[in-house]
């Protein structure tokens, strides 16, 4: 791990596989005033958002790579206004970022799923799809999978995006800096549905998401530890990153690549790399590779 991850600011790995998590153990909830409760003795998490204010919560775990995994059930009926972010951050003016997020709509009118990555404080590699299914009826699974060699959004294990790590050809990519994961449900009607024009209709509100099945099969930064891998956050595992799974050198092959692109030609409404009046000075550099 040493050779491929530069140590940030004294801080060491240790690696992690998790079952479903408790969200007592592994989450704070960080504002809302109440807005935010973790149920069912910690298997289940709530977020609401009212007139007066939105909520969130994040990892008391910050990682550097891993496999993340999340059930999401999204604000059914009239979400206009309302987005749902579900991603992973590091700090600073300078962060790296890999997000999901969920722009709500009119009752009867499909979600938007936007991803994004952030390189060094750099984003617009913005892609939107429409969902196969209606995410506020049941659970689903949304999942990062980030190694030093890609970042995959999944969906249900159904692969969407793969962002590939083309520092060879001058392209950054998120290797150096430990990511917290974040959640919040939050009002952003100037924006987020249909550019702004449905706004959020409060009579509908409290509006409501809820997360259950955290798994994180994950690097995990801790502060004067070792390098420890394949084990449970707290408990010391292998050292070394060859314990850290497979999911530490994991590409897609042929059949997941062909899945992605079926995914990407029947659901994908937006991709950065097709919107060049948004790059005067030329599409980004790895939309050509």
């Amino acid at each position: 791990m040493a050779r491929v991850v530069p140590l940030v600011l004294g801080v060491l790995l240790a690696c992690s596989a998790l079952a479903a998590a408790n969200f007592n153990q592994e989450f704070d909830i960080t504002w809302g005033d109440g807005r935010g409760k973790i149920l069912n003795n910690g298997q289940l998490l709530t977020l609401t958002l009212d007139h007066t204010s939105g909520s969130g919560f994040q990892s008391k775990h910050e990682y550097l790579f891993g496999k993340i995994d999340m059930q999401l059930k999204l604000v059914p009926g009239n979400s206009a206004g309302t987005v749902t972010a579900y991603y992973l951050s590091s700090q600073g003016a300078t962060h790296d970022e890999i997000d999901f997020e969920f722009l709500g709509n009119v009752s009867g009118e499909p979600y938007t799923l936007h991803t994004n990555v952030f390189t060094q404080g750099q984003g617009q590699r913005e892609q939107q799809f429409r969902l196969w299914f209606d995410p506020t009826k049941d659970f689903h699974t949304y999942s990062v999978l980030w190694n030093p060699k890609h970042i995959i959004f999944m969906v249900d294990d159904l692969p969407i995006r793969d962002f590939r790590n083309l520092e060879n050809k001058g392209i950054a990519f998120p290797k150096n800096q430990p990511m917290r994961l974040y959640s919040s449900l939050w009002n952003a009607d100037d924006w987020a549905t249909q550019g702004g024009r449905v706004k959020t209709d409060w009579s509908h509100a409290p509006f409501a998401a809820s997360y259950r099945g955290f798994r994180a099969d994950a690097c995990v930064a801790v502060a004067g530890g070792r390098t420890r891998c394949g084990a449970t956050v707290g408990t010391e595992g292998t050292a070394g990153a060859s314990a850290a799974g497979d999911w530490y050198n994991q590409e897609l092959d042929l059949t997941r690549q062909q899945r992605m692109k079926w995914v990407q030609s029947k659901y994908m409404i937006y991709n950065y790399c097709t919107d060049p009046k948004r790059f005067p000075q030329g599409l980004p550099a790895e939309c050509s590779m």
